[in-house]
């Protein structure tokens, strides 16, 4: 589109004659549309104008004003051409009536889209543009034809077709060949055996993969096809005699339908549909506390899709009962079914520690329940198996009161499961504390010369009996490392202060009625004097010079700090090194002496008990004293309950 225009002037003297050639694609033709014209007018317009051609044809031949007398205007009316170009021309001559300026002509064009298929048939008598069916297009028209019958190559005129076709889309009509005219009776088809008493003449097959073919004839449909397939062939077939108007019908299509799912035991199918059609899919979810079980392996998650041939792609899971496994074995006790079995969901186990040397933190027994998550869970939801910890302190076997140690009555076996037998260069005593320690007195593992700690090989512990000879003939703990106070110092000889080892087994005890732990003092414990007794065990020396081999016992009792300071006072009146009494220290004994410790009894155990069905814990340890049994002097123990914080320590970090 565009515009065209040119000024008149009446001053100019020669003749002018102007063109512009207007052309827009083929298919389309010219509007042009004055919009203004103002020429000097005259008859027929004969001095100036404004020619619009056509090829050799002049459309219109303009001058003068929209009211002029004289002239010819063109008004609103556009010129249209009949092809896709115009000639337009402008001519004027050097002359002008009258005073009035001209100013020429203003006009508009645009390109139109010709409707081909609305045109008359051409006069040459060649027939419409399309035999059958014109489409008009931009700028064009295409031709096509009816079912039936197919473009010839001058893409204009239609001839009868048999050759069927392809058809994919979900949904159609389909008819017989120049349908509803008669059909053609010079189709080909391909040869097909059939009953010829069924259809002999003129008829239509349809054929469904795995299925009869079904032959068609007559004036009575035949009514709805459900062909349950996703491919039909259609064949028809006329001969040469006899007239049929064919046939006419409508297609539609429809997603294959799966069989329901079954329902399955302890689980859930989703999503649940009235009908479940091609490629609708699936998914098993089970029940809480049970799995998804294929083949008989576990799954860990299920999904089917409906297929084209109406069966599912994967058959259905089942659900089977989750299992927790073996329980964890619990050491030092044991594990028993309360309810359920083989470990499924919500079996009930009960866990009990081997008793009267174990128990449980939160009770005699604890009990566990398989949860969803296959873990055996406590009614808190902890899954960590409970810790069976050491009973201390509480000796299966009763002991008679008031024996002794020097030439004392022997200990009942399992009357002091603490009692460790010592042999380094002489032998000595220790008390079980745990089950890789051992307490002594620090004397028993340093040199005294040196203040250095003996080697480990040097040492050699024995516990689990009351007889030496007995013990001897068994192994021997093995000792991973020996501890002394960091403070004792031995070197001077007669310097007892934080006199107090600990020794580390390489393997754990296992206890029982003949070996158990002493309890450590409670923070703040008291050491009571006034009739406070103590028991205290060991392997020394008898009050007739012999070294026991069988454990002896005696009831001792406290002494007063300062009545055990003054005997100690007076000794030293006698001459000679004494060692200092400290607060890290306290006496036992009778003042009348014949009862007492002795040699290869250091480091051993004073045990205390509040009453009497509380637990027995270490108050001292042997340390040292005047001889064994003196008149007038008292055995002296290391205070165990000032060292809490180092036992504790050491056992925790070494």
């Amino acid at each position: 589109m565009g515009n065209c225009s040119h000024p008149c002037t009446p001053n100019r003297t020669p003749s002018l004659s102007e063109p512009w050639y207007l052309s827009v694609p083929e298919g389309y033709r010219i509007k042009l549309t004055f919009i203004d014209l103002d020429v000097e007018p005259s008859p027929d317009c004969y001095y100036d104008s404004v020619t619009v051609m056509y090829k050799e044809k002049v459309l219109g031949k303009f001058c003068g004003q929209n009211n002029s007398v004289d002239g010819h205007h063109p008004g609103n009316e556009p010129i249209l051409s009949p092809g896709n170009h115009l000639h337009v021309i402008f001519q004027t001559d050097d002359s002008n009536a009258g005073p009035h300026q001209y100013t020429g002509f203003s006009a508009f064009y645009q390109a139109i889209d010709v409707d081909e298929c609305a045109l008359p048939e051409p006069d040459d008598g060649s027939g419409p543009l399309c035999s059958q069916i014109c489409h008009n297009t931009l700028g064009s028209y295409l031709c096509s034809c009816h079912h039936g019958y197919e473009l010839r190559p001058d893409q204009r005129t239609c001839d009868l077709h048999c050759g069927g076709g392809l058809f994919s889309e979900p949904e159609g009509v389909l008819s017989s060949p120049g349908y509803p005219q008669p059909s053609p009776t010079d189709c080909p088809v391909k040869t097909i055996e059939q009953d010829d008493r069924i259809c002999p003449f003129h008829w239509l097959q349809v054929s469904v993969p795995g299925k009869d073919p079904m032959k068609l004839c007559g004036q009575k449909s035949p009514g709805v096809i459900h062909t349950q397939s996703h491919s039909v062939e259609l064949e028809y077939h006329t001969d040469l005699q006899g007239l049929s108007h064919g046939w006419h019908m409508q297609y539609s299509t429809h997603r294959v339908q799966c069989e329901s799912p079954k329902a399955i035991a302890h689980g859930k199918v989703t999503p649940n549909l009235p009908q479940y059609l091609y490629r609708d899919y699936i998914s098993v979810r089970c029940d809480i506390g049970y799995k998804l079980m294929m083949g008989g392996e576990e799954i860990q998650s299920y999904f089917s899709v409906c297929q084209n041939d109406g069966q599912w792609h994967i058959p259905l899971p089942e659900c089977h009962v989750i299992d927790c496994g073996e329980p964890t074995p619990l050491l030092n006790g044991g594990v028993s079914f309360l309810s359920g079995a083989e470990n499924k969901y919500l079996s009930v186990i009960e866990y009990r520690c081997n008793e009267p040397f174990y128990s449980l933190a939160k009770g005699a027994t604890v009990n566990y329940t398989c949860a969803a998550d296959r873990k055996w869970k406590d009614h808190e939801s902890n899954y960590i198996i409970p810790k069976c910890f050491p009973v201390c302190g509480r000796p299966t076997v009763a002991f008679a009161g008031f024996q002794r140690v020097m030439g004392g009555a022997d200990a009942p076996e399992g009357a002091f499961p603490w009692q460790v037998f010592l042999v380094l260069s002489g032998r000595g005593g220790a008390a079980v504390i745990g089950d890789r320690w051992l307490l002594t007195a620090a004397h028993n593992v340093m040199t005294i010369d040196t203040n250095q700690v003996v080697s480990v090989d040097s040492v050699k512990a024995y516990v689990g009996s009351n007889d030496v000879e007995r013990l001897l003939n068994t192994s021997h703990l093995r000792i991973a490392s020996i501890h002394p106070h960091p403070q004792y110092n031995s070197a001077s000889g007669t310097n007892f202060n934080h006199d107090i080892a600990l020794i580390k087994l390489h393997e754990p005890l296992t206890f029982n009625k003949l070996v158990m732990p002493l309890c450590l003092p409670a923070n703040g414990a008291k050491y009571q004097s006034g009739g406070k007794m103590g028991v205290v065990s060991g392997f020394g020396v008898t009050e007739d010079h012999y070294i026991s081999n069988t454990l002896k016992y005696l009831e001792l009792p406290l002494v007063d700090q300062g009545k055990c300071r003054d005997s100690i006072a007076e000794k030293t009146k006698t001459g000679g090194q004494v060692p200092d009494l400290t607060d890290n220290m306290f006496c036992a004994g009778f003042p009348e002496g014949t009862r007492d410790t002795c040699r290869g009894d250091s480091g051993g155990a004073l045990a205390l008990r509040e009453k009497e069905q509380e637990p027995y814990w270490a108050a001292g340890i042997v340390s040292w004293g005047f001889n064994c049994g003196v008149t007038g002097v008292y055995g002296v123990y290391t205070r165990v309950g000032n060292y809490l914080d180092w036992i504790k320590k050491t056992m925790e970090e070494i």
